[in-house]
């Protein structure tokens, strides 16, 4: 049944969307994930470096 309803969302995809509009959404889509990503271990890296460099001041 889950076949079912998967095959019915493709093909309706792709008669409503063009090719260009596809491959358009997902390259958009890996952009924005891929900045997100690097910002996140770049934040994580600074802050690694932080608590090894500073330690504990208390």
């Amino acid at each position: 049944m889950k076949r079912i309803g998967l095959l019915a969302t493709i093909l309706s995809t792709i008669t409503l969307l063009s090719s260009c509009e596809v491959i358009g959404g997902i390259f958009k889509a890996g952009v924005w994930s891929g900045i997100i990503i690097v910002v996140i271990v770049v934040a994580l890296i600074i802050w690694l470096i932080s608590k090894f460099m500073g330690g504990n001041r208390n």
